[in-house]
């Protein structure tokens, strides 16, 4: 089993759960306004956790691994065009 990190920008958030439908992801944990600091700079402030402006959503996707090549196939352009970072683990359960 995988698991896929996956972050991006609030405003496009319904694209990637589009895209994640679209390939048939068994499901997924969304966790909105999430703030830190990465490439850009960016970093915690109150004025994010009010208007989420510059917030970002963290979506966690675990799956079966045959599913990886259609997962990149949808996810990449997104992420190159609207930015975000996605990151694929192995995933035991307990």
């Amino acid at each position: 089993m995988k698991r896929l990190d996956v972050l991006v920008n609030e405003r496009e958030l319904g694209l990637l759960l589009k895209r994640l439908d679209r390939v048939g992801v068994p499901g997924y944990s969304v966790n909105r306004h999430v703030t830190g600091r990465g490439g850009s700079g960016t970093v915690v402030s109150e004025a994010m956790e009010f208007s989420g402006l510059g917030a970002n959503a963290h979506v966690i996707v675990f799956c079966d691994s045959s599913l990886l090549e259609s997962l990149a196939a949808e996810l990449k352009p997104l992420l190159k065009t609207y930015g975000g970072v996605a990151y694929v683990s192995e995933a035991k359960p307990l």
